[in-house]
């Protein structure tokens, strides 16, 4: 089993009490001393802490980047008030032109931006420090530190070793300074083709950790940059720059997941030749790792997201189903959800399981309070008051929402024909079925109050050629109105939607679930496609109360009995609004 398809040893929901070992740290740090009164390189006073999101423009930021957005961010505004201040840098690790996209770099901005943050004048780019990087590695070259390796890729792979096996140097390891250099500037100035050489630190080719093994730096790529055009045809590694980038930036805390622990020795020894060649000075920049977020029924890698994408498995990066941001905003989560979301669950150094349920319950928490009531029927099955004049109308209304009065009224009518949901209906109903059902014999049907109208019994239905049931017929109790003198001498247990056949709106509505049937697709044996839920989208038209055809694109509603849902940003059009479902009001995985 690969590192990356291993699962994490506990599964767990909510967390009470979400670690702060990261707050003792940076607590003990400034008790210390060491990070007060700080000054940049040119001797400009700077916070005290400073973190950094450093997302590679190579793709979508998906949820669990929100764990990082937040907690980077998170930190430097509680210590924005602390004595000698904190700030989060914005900075996009863009080092590998041939992966590297302008659409990913404005879709990772943009997201940071909805989740709530603010970066200020704070923004950077790898691509800022290509010259000081050049700089630096002809330090390193100079000093005996790095040399340029002109064995093929696979060589130095092979070279390199294993856990059981220590490597090899290369047959180049022992060139001057003087030639290294002279090759690493005809790299740079175009005389060689790419892969023909590389540039590698000099560390420890028997080193135990083999990320140590004169990891390689520079690389030549003949590819312009979204950035920088075609000034550079070589380009450093994320491991070189990385860690550089944090030091010229003057971070404190460089904060990332548990998969960099293997790579911190490295950038440990990068700062530390650097610092001997008077470039840095202490304080530098430490890193210190945290769980990646693993949520069930998801998968987060990159690589297998761009697999669904290509093979057409879902309908693109901002699918409501994906676990990308622009996803998960498209399926209808707020910014202020997936704030709680991440705070609930804290900050651990122990992999372990988040439940998707916990997502789906800091959703229903923020929308509970916020989000407008409508009527809708998803199931449609026709109902006939019988009683009731076929050109006649009631006037009904119930609140935009229960605990704000002050947002008034939706109004809407009674008429003879109504949708209700064909649920609440049974031909031979179970026991404790309290809604609609045929007289029997001397018992009567089904009675029922129709929520904010009359109550109801049922009399019959009739039925189509294939025995579908196609109507419902009942009668009225004309005293019985909600709200009226007398409509609370009907006791009835159940209580169903309705919406008038004269005035629904018919809607385009997605019903969207869990993209994967298993809680943990990516690990074991298993192939991750194999776990796709070939139920997770369903189109439907369902009937929605007349107030409903002016809703606007990115408006979110409870569709009261059903869930929660948005009118899609793409696909809603002025007066005609698609709605896709985000959570229902209960979890109905469990």
């Amino acid at each position: 089993m690969s590192q990356e398809s291993k699962p994490p040893k506990s599964t767990i929901g909510v967390i009470a009490e979400p670690s702060n070992f990261l707050r003792q740290i940076i607590d003990h740090d400034l008790a210390s001393g060491a990070y007060q009164q700080r000054t940049d390189r040119n001797g400009q006073a700077i916070p005290s802490i400073i973190t950094r999101f450093p997302p590679e423009p190579n793709g979508y930021l998906h949820i669990g980047h929100a764990k990082s957005i937040c907690l980077n961010f998170g930190l430097a505004n509680d210590y924005k008030q602390q004595a000698g201040g904190a700030r989060c840098n914005m900075r996009l690790d863009d080092t590998n032109p041939v992966k590297e996209d302008v659409e990913y770099a404005d879709s990772i901005l943009d997201a940071v931006q909805w989740l709530g943050f603010d970066w200020g004048t704070h923004l950077y780019h790898a691509s800022d420090y290509f010259d000081q990087l050049y700089a630096f590695a002809q330090a390193l070259i100079e000093n005996g530190k790095a040399y340029v390796d002109s064995q093929s890729a696979d060589e130095i792979h092979a070279n390199r070793g294993n856990f059981g096996q220590v490597g090899k140097n290369s047959p180049h390891r022992e060139r001057t300074p003087a030639e290294n250099l002279t090759l690493f500037r005809g790299m740079q100035d175009g005389r060689y083709q790419d892969g023909e050489h590389v540039l590698r630190l000099k560390i420890d080719m028997a080193h135990p950790n083999i990320v140590m093994r004169d990891p390689v730096v520079y690389r030549i790529r003949h590819t312009e940059h979204h950035r920088t055009g075609s000034k550079w045809c070589i380009y450093p590694l994320y491991d070189f720059t990385h860690c550089i980038s944090d030091a010229l930036e003057n971070v404190s805390h460089s904060i990332c997941t548990l998969e960099f622990e293997n790579n911190r020795p490295l950038y440990d020894w990068i700062i530390s030749a650097l610092q001997e060649l008077g470039i840095f000075k202490t304080p530098v920049p430490h890193q210190y790792e945290f769980a990646r977020l693993n949520l069930t029924y998801t998968i987060t890698s990159k690589r297998k997201l761009l697999q669904l994408v290509e093979e057409k498995r879902v309908d693109g990066w901002d699918d409501p189903r994906m676990p990308t941001i622009v996803g998960i905003r498209r399926r209808g989560y707020t910014p202020e959800s997936i704030r709680l979301f991440c705070e609930r669950i804290g900050v651990s150094k122990a992999d372990s399981w988040i439940d998707m349920s916990t997502l789906d319950q800091a959703l229903r928490d923020d929308l509970e309070s916020k989000a407008p009531r409508a009527t809708a029927v998803l199931k449609p099955l026709k109902l006939v008051i019988q009683n009731f004049d076929v050109l006649a109308c009631e006037p009904c209304s119930a609140p935009c929402h229960p605990q704000h009065p002050e947002w008034g009224n939706r109004e809407f009518q009674f008429t003879r024909d109504l949708w209700i949901e064909a649920d609440d209906f049974m031909q031979d109903p179970v026991k404790g079925f309290f809604r609609l059902f045929p007289p029997v014999g001397d018992q009567p049907g089904g009675r029922v109050r129709l929520r904010h109208g009359f109550v109801i019994e049922c009399t019959g239905y009739e039925l189509d050629a294939n025995g579908h049931v196609t109507q419902v017929n009942a009668t009225y109790f004309p005293d019985s109105k909600s709200g009226t003198p007398g409509s609370n001498n009907y006791k009835v247990k159940g209580n169903i939607h309705w919406i008038s056949a004269a005035e629904a709106i018919p809607t385009e509505v997605r019903l969207y679930d869990h993209l994967f049937n298993d809680p943990h697709p990516d690990s074991g044996d298993k192939h991750f496609l194999e776990a796709i839920n070939l139920n997770s989208k369903q189109t439907i038209t369902a009937y929605l109360e007349p107030c409903m055809k002016e809703a606007k694109a990115g408006e979110r509603f409870q569709f009261e009995r059903h869930g929660y849902f948005i009118a899609d940003q793409l696909d809603s059009a002025s007066g005609k609004p698609v709605f896709n479902r985000t959570v229902g009001l209960k979890d109905s995985w469990k």
